[in-house]
């Protein structure tokens, strides 16, 4: 899959397949969609195109674009997309000034005159221009004068319930994981830097790692514990995850620790990602360390069953 990251160096193409969206989590609403658009590629002997948009849309326009969390980051949204076996990516930087261009002026500027569009596949939902004033319908009404061919993918042919980006969003801010998980097609996860907290866990037999997360907007799901599954030097170990602000040893702040089973090494510094495979318990606050020990161990045995079931 080829990369660009500004219109100025995408090249127009001879017969450019294309589809464009968000794609935050790229779950399996949008994997259809890129299954129609790979396909269609496939029989119109065209190359497919992702055109997507980054920093998201919301991040720049809207009110809440501090409290808004995303699925993806822009690299995980890349590596997903890559993975879809699209052959080209075009990441649209994202401003105000890119957020008023007109219906018109998106089609012809960046549709037709940057990408060579012969065929657009959008989803039933799918809006562009100022203030979202385009959709199918305007495509088309218009289409024999812009010259492009319009495939609109039904809901029902998307998915059997809804399935958004904000329904997976909701499901993990409520500790949902199976649920996030199943609608994204995949396990949740994120990634981090391991650094140094208080080191408390060592001191009951449970050393943790603190993953530090490099993107505020990136989403961690609710506070409680979780079955996981953590990638370390190249190798997937299963563990158990507390999120939240642990209570018991008057935490402060939100963290995000992983203990992983049977694993002792000193990763301080070093890159981990986190699979979250299913939510044990909520977080909550222990009569001292002995209880919270007794607790662990309970929750170890509970992630054992899950993970190795």
């Amino acid at each position: 899959m080829k990369v660009y990251y500004s219109l100025a160096d995408f090249k127009p193409l001879q017969n450019a397949i294309v589809t464009s969206g968000t794609f935050d989590g790229v779950h399996i609403g949008h994997q259809k969609i890129l299954q129609i658009l790979r396909e269609t590629a496939k029989t119109s002997n065209g190359e497919s195109v992702v055109l997507t948009f980054w920093p998201h849309p919301r991040m720049v326009v809207s009110q809440d674009s501090q409290s808004l969390k995303l699925l993806s980051t822009v690299d995980e949204k890349i590596a997903l997309l890559e993975n879809q076996g699209v052959n080209h990516l075009l990441v649209v930087p994202f401003t105000r000034e890119f957020s008023e261009l007109s219906s018109e002026d998106y089609v012809q500027k960046i549709l037709i005159d940057t990408i060579g569009t012969k065929k657009l596949v959008i989803g039933y939902d799918h809006r562009f221009g100022r203030n979202r004033e385009g959709g199918f319908q305007y495509l088309a009404d218009n289409s024999d004068r812009f010259g492009i061919e319009i495939e609109e993918i039904s809901r029902q042919e998307i998915e059997n319930s809804v399935i958004s980006s904000t329904k997976i969003r909701q499901s993990l801010l409520e500790g949902q994981v199976k649920t996030a998980n199943d609608l994204l097609g995949r396990n949740y996860s994120f990634s981090g830097i391991v650094v140094k907290g208080r080191q408390l866990g060592r001191t009951i037999g449970f050393p943790t790692a603190n993953v530090q997360v490099a993107e505020s907007y990136k989403l961690i799901p609710a506070n409680g514990v979780y079955a996981v599954r953590t990638l370390v030097r190249g190798q997937w170990l299963n563990g158990i995850m507390n999120i939240g602000n642990r209570p018991t040893v008057d935490g402060i702040g939100r963290t995000q620790e992983v203990y992983i089973l049977d694993f002792n090494d000193d990763i301080y510094g070093e890159n981990i990602t986190v699979e979250l495979i299913d939510f044990i318990r909520a977080e909550q606050k222990f009569n001292g360390l002995e209880e919270l020990k007794a607790q662990i161990l309970k929750d170890k045995q509970t992630a054992i069953q899950i993970l190795c079931s």
